[in-house]
């Protein structure tokens, strides 16, 4: 350190070497700006940080809601399917109460199926049945045996055997149907069985 002030104070005494004010100043001022720069570096990474942040707490707000909203919209729907089997068997006996539909039974039953079905339109539950000569869809029927048609062609439902049920776009029950192969099909499926 010694050393150091001797030399200071020799350029101090050399005229030439003398360092004016506008120097120092601009030494000071650079100095100065790395500090600065680096704080603007370190603002604009938590500023981008907290614009992250932001994004993600907002896109977690939208998923939890659209969860949210899906669990109460399917959430009857276990109980929707356990209630399906029970439909079925009452429209069974509709249609067999049909024969005498003057009879106080059979109307005590249309208005208990007037409110089944006004139960079911509540909860967004809508018949997803196809008609005879519809195509067969897997991704909505259930093929529960084939038969030869003349009437309908090769992959056409003749029947249904089950009615299918929807819950607003999702299948929450198939249709059970009868889908028709042509002579040509059960040949083959014969020739195969022989071999």
């Amino acid at each position: 350190m010694g050393m150091r002030m001797q030399d200071n104070t020799e350029k101090n005494n050399n005229p030439e070497e003398v360092e004016c004010p506008e120097n120092v100043e601009m030494e000071t001022e650079e100095q100065e700006l790395d500090p600065q720069s680096q704080m603007e570096a370190d603002v604009l990474k938590w500023k981008e940080l907290a614009m992250r942040s932001a994004a993600e707490l907002e896109n977690y707000r939208k998923r939890m809601a659209r969860e949210k909203a899906d669990a109460i919209r399917f959430g009857n729907q276990r109980l929707i399917e356990d209630l399906l089997p029970i439909l079925d068997n009452f429209n069974m006996g509709m249609t067999a109460a049909e024969q005498d539909s003057n009879s106080i039974i059979y109307k005590g039953m249309e208005m208990v199926q007037g409110q089944l079905d006004g139960f079911l339109a509540a909860q967004g539950v809508t018949e997803e049945t196809p008609a005879p000569g519809d195509e067969f869809d897997p991704n909505k029927h259930d093929a529960m045996m084939q038969e030869v048609s003349d009437e309908f062609e090769d992959g056409q439902i003749i029947r249904v055997l089950r009615k299918g049920y929807k819950m607003g776009d999702r299948l929450i029950r198939p249709a059970n149907v009868v889908v028709a192969k042509s002579d040509d099909s059960e040949a083959a499926d014969d020739a195969e069985a022989a071999e």
